[in-house]
């Protein structure tokens, strides 16, 4: 399949329907249903961590996810409020109002349908994997850094506004004496409970159980602790249409905060669909799915919802459950809306530590902190040096100031890479016209159950995903990377090949490197990619590569007499 027919502009729904069959339907039925248990809780507790009431949680389940579903590049995204809007939706509500935020909203959706119509979904490569890495999880941070007045159940002084989470710090260690122990306890206990429930049960979500658990200590225990009928208004009625104020004036003040909402949304529900992929071997349709995410977010503003996009965690349940096309984020949509009709009155029991809670484990399952480490350790100085400023200013300043900064200097520290490899080792990797080549590979013998690729030039976050395209086939024992005209290997790039190896392993896939040069190499050792494959795995040149694939195609062979 080309790639340009698998990112047609076509809904994954409409193509996945032709062969679709009674015993897919029940599998989507059921998992549908259980992802929309899972978005219960998760999409009240981030309605509030986003200053809104707790109903434009599900209304964004609802109407968001239904079209992102109905209209999608994708056979498995579940759509909804993310973690990764919080921080910024908060601080445009307080700014602007729910009607600025719904403008934004729907200006951030047309700018998301105008990229996938100029089919810029392959624009998410630019964004380097140590870009995504920080700022991920300095979101993380702030919303663990949002939470912890509830968790702590503070008393802030009346007219006490915070925004920036700095903001938020400074007042949090200024009024800890206002400290209150029965809701420190409600959100110890249900911490605990979402620590330990996985290991118990992982049929029931554990948020679940830790919003019965806290709704039963502070009934019966007659606990002092806020709940969320103490602080808003709860209603179980219908999403209905609301068309937001705007005037000119608006558009301009609400335009950066639509951009930020687009950039986001289309970054992060991108990078939810490649890791979707990676999980049932499919390709999603990137500029389709920048479409959906644009009609999505506008429909969600017009009926009283927040920005959405595609939720990595929710996606991954609706996969482990069996869900395979769009009908089950259809299904968990309309499951949802009986939710709304019948529970949401109940949701003014739920405790606010419960909900800080429930956000802190939504902070810690974001924030890769083993990825962030892992790349601390084996990444270069320049790409350590994007991590950790990308993250810092998330922090400090904002996502916008964040990214501008970090693109800028990945850009920069790599442009230094480059003249500095030219200048000084580039004749090494001259490669010879293809005719005049000894070693061009069409001159030698090369078994079927052996793929071999080569890369050329400089593997980087901009071209990384080229190594996405490799494939293989259902009989492929070995397969050959020739890299003899690979001068440099950034963060970015050694995540896609670490990827590559682990799909390989899943398939039992030897992994054989041919002419690795001494920057990528050094790159490699340091992450321990060359330990992990084993230094035998790694041959000079294409013949004793071809040699090595031989003697794995002959162990291949006596184990499976075996």
């Amino acid at each position: 399949m080309s790639a340009q027919s698998k990112d047609k502009l076509k809904p994954m729904l409409f193509s996945v329907i032709k062969k679709y069959d009674k015993g897919q339907f029940v599998k989507d039925v059921i998992s549908g249903i259980i992802v929309a248990i899972i978005a219960l809780p998760l999409s009240i507790a981030l309605a509030l961590a986003s200053g809104v009431g707790p109903e434009q949680g599900l209304y964004t389940a609802i109407i968001a996810g239904f079209l992102i579903s109905f209209f999608g590049g994708s056979r498995v995204q579940i759509a909804g409020p993310t973690a990764a809007f919080a921080t910024i939706v908060a601080g445009i509500v307080a700014r602007n109002g729910m009607s600025g935020l719904a403008l934004a909203t729907i200006m951030a959706g047309i700018i998301l349908i105008v990229m996938g119509l100029l089919r810029l979904g392959s624009l998410i490569k630019y964004i380097p994997y140590t870009i995504t890495t920080g700022f991920t999880a300095g979101i993380a941070v702030t919303i663990v850094i949002g939470q912890l007045k509830d968790f702590f159940g503070l008393t802030y002084p009346e007219g006490t506004v915070t925004i920036e989470t700095m903001d938020k710090m400074k007042v949090f260690a200024a009024n800890l004496s206002t400290l209150n122990v029965q809701a420190l306890i409600v959100g110890g206990v249900s911490l605990l409970i979402l620590i330990v429930w996985p290991y118990i049960s992982k049929v029931i979500p554990g948020s679940l159980i830790a919003v019965l658990a806290g709704i039963l200590m502070v009934k019966f225990l007659h606990m002092d602790v806020l709940t969320i009928g103490d602080l808003y208004t709860i209603s179980n009625r219908l999403p209905c249409f609301v068309m937001p104020e705007f005037s000119l004036g608006m558009i301009r003040t609400v335009f950066t905060d639509a951009f930020t909402i687009a950039i986001l949304a289309g970054i992060e529900s991108l990078l939810s669909c490649v890791v979707a992929d990676s999980m049932i071997a499919s390709h999603h349709r990137s500029n389709m799915e920048l479409i959906a995410q644009g009609i999505g977010n506008i429909g969600s503003a017009l009926f009283g919802g927040i920005p959405a996009t595609g939720a990595i965690a929710r996606t991954a349940a609706n996969i482990k459950n069996g869900g395979r096309t769009p009908i089950a984020g259809i299904v968990h949509s309309l499951s949802l809306v009986l939710v709304l009709v019948l529970l949401m009155p109940y949701a003014a029991l739920i405790p606010m530590p419960t909900i800080a809670a429930i956000l802190f484990m939504v902070a810690y399952n974001m924030c890769q902190w083993r990825q962030f480490l892992h790349l601390v350790k084996t990444s270069s100085k320049s790409d350590i040096i994007v991590l950790c400023v990308t993250f810092i200013l998330t922090i400090v300043f904002d996502l916008v100031v964040a990214i501008e900064v970090g693109m800028l200097l990945a850009c920069v520290l790599f442009m230094k890479h480059m003249s500095d490899e030219s200048e000084i080792r580039g004749w090494t990797y001259d490669i010879p016209d293809v005719e005049d080549d000894p070693d061009a590979i069409h001159l030698k013998e090369v078994p079927k159950e052996v793929r071999v690729y080569e890369i050329s030039g400089p593997m980087f976050f901009g071209a990384a995903d080229q190594i996405a395209r490799i494939t293989l086939k259902d009989f492929t024992r070995c397969l050959i990377i020739r890299m003899r005209g690979v001068p440099e290997l950034d963060a970015t790039a050694m995540h896609s090949l670490e990827s590559l190896y682990e799909t390989c392993k899943k398939r039992n896939v030897v992994m054989v490197f041919s002419h690795v040069n001494e920057r990528p190499m050094r790159m490699m050792k340091k992450a321990g990619f060359v330990e992990r494959l084993g230094e035998d795995n790694f041959c000079e040149h294409i013949d004793s590569a071809l040699a090595r694939a031989s003697v794995i195609l002959a162990q291949s062979k006596e184990k499976d007499e075996a």
